[in-house]
This record gives C-alpha cells, structure tokens and sequence, in this order.
C-alpha cells in the first residue's frame, strides 16, 4: 500500500482585502499517496495556484498545517523549507521563472548544481531530460530567444531533473501546443510508474480525465470526481 507523500490538516486559507475578506479553504482535509497522478480543476480564480503555492510552502496557511513525509511543516524556518523544497519538491510554475541570464540547459542544470552534482555529470542529465522533453536543439539559446512554448518546456525539463518525490504543476501545458501538450503528460505517465507523486493545475479537460481522479475546487470547498478503480 502506498504511503501518504503530502497531506493538509485542517487548512484555512483568507486573504485580507480592502472589499472584505477573501477564504479560498476552510478546514481543508487532504491525503495524497506516494505515486498519485492528481488534477487539480475549477474555474479561473478558485485557488487551484493558491492550493499549489501552499503545498509548496511559498505561502503560509491562515490555520492548519501542511504534512510532508508526515512531518508538519508550519513551524519551520524558511532554510527549512527551502531544503524541504530542494529534497522533496519539484515546481512548475505557470510563469516559467527561467533564470533569463543563463541558457536554457543551465536552466536546467541548476538544481542538480545545488544538490552539489558535477558539472559533468549536471549537463549529461540534462541532455537526457532536455531530449525527453523535445527541447534539446534549443538548449544553448536564452530564455529570451525561445518562444513561450519553448520556455515552459525547459521549466518543465528543470523541475524534473531534480528527481524529487513530488512534482507541483501549475498549468504545466498552457503554452504548448496539442501536440507537445500529450507528449508531457505521457512523461508525467512514465514517473507515475516511478511512484512519483504529481499534483497539476489545468484546464484542459481531456489530461484532466487522464488523472488518477480530479480535485474540483469551488467556492472554497474541494471535491474529489473521478477517481478510477
């Protein structure tokens, strides 16, 4: 049986604005295990990025806390989280944050630079990756010269080839093509076989469907649809 990777105890989430205030979670009960393909749905402003940015300790919830490995995590210190991040945690975030001073396969290089790997060793995982991903030709271009599409590829390629446990997405494919789309998901497929644990963000339906089950969040309240047998 597979162990629980990540799991919410009683997560309230507000955020405070001028108009009054706003609570995305209430007492927020999650469980996801160890190699969970896991889609996160709802329409636009329903706190699908804010459920991921919590789960990744970049935010910190109003009441309740957030387990991972079954360790609580509200009181640590922010060199712990970010640990936690480097060992267990890989982000896609919607916005790439590629490093626009280095070429797209430093980009990728970097985590496996921080863990301490050699250089050589760095590139030759990079290249795997990069070539996994259908981004290689473009490897020594900067984020500036590559297209959208091309920038979330090597963001994807980067939050991979850290071989963490968990992989955060937030709309991993919404600047790829149908195409290019199906081509990573079927790359998420093959690390779910690894027993890695991925929770993404989308609105596209039909990878949405090809999820272990969908979280339909709304109105602050989740709902679990769809899961298979």
């Amino acid at each position: 049986m597979n162990k629980i990777l990540i799991e919410t105890v009683n997560l309230t989430k507000t955020y405070h604005h001028f108009n009054g205030d706003i609570k995305l979670f209430n007492n927020l009960n999650l469980k996801i295990k160890q190699g969970e393909l896991v889609a996160l749905v709802g329409p636009s402003g329903s706190g699908k990025s804010s459920l991921l940015h919590l789960l990744a300790l970049l935010d910190e919830p109003t009441r309740g806390d957030v387990k991972i490995n079954d360790v609580f995590t509200k009181k640590f210190t922010d060199e712990k989280k970010d640990e936690t991040r480097r060992k267990n945690i890989s982000i896609i975030f919607q916005d790439n944050n590629l490093l626009n001073d280095f070429t797209a396969i430093e980009n990728v290089m970097m985590p496996l630079i921080i863990k301490g790997e050699t250089l050589a060793n760095a590139k030759k995982v990079a290249h795997k990756i990069l070539r996994a991903v259908k981004i290689f030709d473009r490897s020594q271009h900067f984020p500036n010269e590559l297209s959208g599409g091309e920038q979330q590829r090597v963001a994807i390629a980067r939050a991979l080839i850290a071989e963490t446990n968990l992989i955060l997405a937030d709309e991993p494919t919404g600047n790829l093509d149908f195409k290019t789309s199906k081509e990573i998901f079927s790359y998420f497929l093959k690390l779910r076989k690894l027993k890695k644990t991925i929770i993404f963000a989308t609105h596209n339906r039909e990878l949405a469907n090809r999820a272990d089950y969908k979280l339909f969040i709304s109105n602050g309240n989740i709902k679990r649809v769809n899961a298979r047998p």
